[in-house]
Parts: structure tokens; C-alpha cells; sequence
């Protein structure tokens, strides 16, 4: 016999040891996923009791048994977006009697040496991935071996069927620039990109260049810059366009963080807001209409966005169906910025 060791937790191959019996044979009788023999189980029962063993919470996962938690994976939790996104995901757990694991990472994530990821099959029942954390190669993987996911604002890998919620970001930002065009005038409005890469960037951009064909208004390069949807980035764009002597009607921020990054850097630079040149963003997360002057933008359901990624996967995770593409409707929201009263 195998005598416990005090200072060391006992592990499954212990177990196996002590019983006279293979690894597979102990998960059998932990996780009763198949018939074993009764004097087996008895055996099993008694190593398990000498060594104090504790099957591991994660092993119980891998083996068929729920742990009544989703998992989300983020860039960062900062700024004014994240708020209200995870006011929703947690509303829609809790619905559901759902618990939420999160974690966050400014890297990219893949598949690590171990194959495991920090949130996946071995402790949480399915996964909200938001924009870019995982490769198209794992969140591959992940659907082959039929887990639970749901992406948001990012269109799955071609020939994946895993649902995705976004907004609508063309026809919103489209609205605002010919509100910029039509109701003030402005041709030469200035477009800050978000981060490489990023879909809701991609859309906006792609209606902000339908909003100046349509009305006849030539594409100019050099009014297109990367804020990469932050407040510094975004200033230091604008900032660099004033240095060029680039001429500005307007701004569009790409969001509300580039938006207000864009409006310090014109008053910094003595520029008016909106007398000299007009701002908009998109979102209209709480601070906007704070600002000064309050800040015309595109209200995007960014709770409700939560809420329903979450209600998605959790219908996945109980063996429904969901919605494979979900496409959220904006507001334009007029407000000083722009020019307006």
C-alpha cells in the first residue's frame, strides 16, 4: 500500500495505484460515465477514502459534468465601453443562473503547449469571445470539439456556424456623416480608423465612404487616420492633421474615446468646437453627453449586445439553437457637437 503524504494532495494516478487499477477506470467510477464492476468500485471508493482524494473541479468538466459558469474573454476592462457590456453579459448569466468567469489580456490568444487556454473546455460550460482575443485557428478548435461559443462584434472563420452579435455600424455612421454633410455643410470630414483588424472599424469606415460618395464628395487619403478607438491616440492624430495644416470641417472620432481625444486636440490648438470644426462619435456611452460641448454621436445598444451574447451561448450550452448572425440596430443622437443648438 501507498501511504498517504500529508504535505501533497493525492491525484488521480494515486488513486489508481492504490486501487490496482488503470486512470480511465477511477474517472469511471468519479464521474460515473460508464459501468464498472461492483467489487472495482468498492476498491476505487477505498483509495479514494484513504487518500482523502478531491477530484478536481476541472476533471469533472472534461468528464460531462457542467459547472454552471460562461466564460469572457476581453482585451482590457477599462474605459467606457466595458461597462455597460458587462452589465449585459451579467444580466444575461444571471437570467439563466449563470455564473461569469473573465479574463482579460491585451495579447492575442492561442493555443498554449498544454492545449489548454485560461478560460475553455476545462472550466467554464462555453465562451463569449469579444473581437480578437482568440485565433481563427482556436476558436476553430474549439467548435470542432462542439464547445459553446458565441463572438462579439467578429464574424466567425469561414464555414463556422457560431452565432455572432454586433451593431449596426455602417448604416449608423453612414447617418451621421450625411447629417455632418447635409445639415452643416462640411465636405472635408476627417475619419479616425480604430485598431488594425477591427471589424466595427471596418463597417463604420465602409459607411462613412458610401455617406461621401453619395453625395459626391471625393475620397482624400490624407483625412484618414488611426485613433485606434483611445482618447490619446485620437488627440495625437488630430493633433498631427493641425501640424500638416490639413483643413477640417469636421471629425468623425470612430468612436466616443476618439471623439473626445479629437476635441482636445482642436482647443488645445484654439480651434472652436463646433464653430471651427465639428466632432462626432459613435456609441454614446455615458461621459458623452457630458461633454463640452455634449457630443453628437451613434447610440449602439452596447448592453443589450452584452445581454443577448450571453442568452445565446447559454441556449447553446442547454442544447438550443441560436441565431447564427445578430445585427443590433443604432440611433443617431444629435446633440452641440456637431453644431446643432
Amino acid at each position: 500500500m501507498i501511504a498517504q503524504r500529508p504535505n501533497k494532495r493525492a491525484t488521480i494516478s494515486d488513486v489508481a495505484k492504490l486501487a490496482g487499477v488503470s486512470i480511465s477506470t477511477v474517472s469511471r467510477v468519479v464521474n460515473e460515465t460508464a459501468p464498472v464492476a461492483d467489487e472495482t468500485v468498492q476498491q476505487v471508493r477505498h483509495a479514494i477514502e484513504t487518500l482523502d482524494y478531491t477530484p478536481h473541479a476541472a476533471a469533472r468538466t472534461l468528464a460531462g459534468r457542467r459547472t454552471g459558469t460562461i466564460g469572457l474573454l476581453l482585451p482590457e476592462i477599462s474605459g467606457a465601453f466595458y461597462a455597460p457590456m458587462l452589465r449585459g453579459i451579467e444580466a444575461g448569466a444571471l437570467e439563466a443562473g449563470f455564473d461569469l468567469l473573465i479574463h482579460a489580456s491585451s495579447a492575442v490568444l492561442q493555443e498554449r503547449g498544454n492545449g489548454s487556454l485560461p478560460l475553455a473546455e476545462h472550466n467554464v460550460d462555453g465562451l463569449l469571445v469579444f473581437t480578437d482575443r482568440l485565433t481563427d485557428s482556436e476558436i476553430s478548435r474549439l467548435y470542432r470539439r462542439g464547445f459553446p461559443l458565441v463572438l462579439l462584434h467578429r464574424t466567425p472563420p469561414a464555414g463556422l456556424d457560431i452565432p455572432c452579435v454586433t451593431f449596426e455600424n455602417k448604416a449608423g455612421t453612414r447617418r451621421l456623416i450625411e447629417h455632418l454633410i447635409i445639415a452643416h455643410g462640411c465636405r472635408r470630414i476627417g475619419f479616425l480608423a480604430g485598431p488594425d483588424g477591427n471589424e466595427d472599424s471596418y463597417w463604420r469606415e465602409l459607411g462613412y465612404r458610401e455617406a461621401l460618395a453619395a453625395h459626391g464628395i471625393p475620397l482624400d487619403p490624407s483625412l484618414r487616420s488611426v485613433g485606434a478607438f483611445d482618447e490619446e491616440q485620437a488627440e495625437a492624430a488630430v493633433a498631427a492633421w493641425l501640424r500638416q495644416g490639413i483643413e477640417l470641417d469636421a471629425v468623425f472620432g470612430g468612436d466616443d474615446e476618439g471623439a473626445t481625444g479629437a476635441i482636445q486636440a482642436l482647443q488645445r490648438a484654439g480651434r472652436r468646437v463646433p464653430q471651427d470644426v465639428a466632432v462626432a462619435g459613435f456609441d454614446d456611452v455615458p461621459f458623452a453627453r457630458l461633454m463640452t460641448p455634449p457630443l453628437t454621436t451613434v447610440r449602439a445598444p452596447i448592453e443589450m449586445a452584452g445581454q443577448q451574447a450571453a442568452s445565446q451561448l447559454i441556449t447553446l450550452i442547454q442544447g438550443g439553437e441560436s441565431d447564427s448572425s445578430t445585427l443590433l440596430p443604432t440611433e443617431l443622437v444629435i446633440r452641440r457637437s456637431c453644431g446643432c443648438a
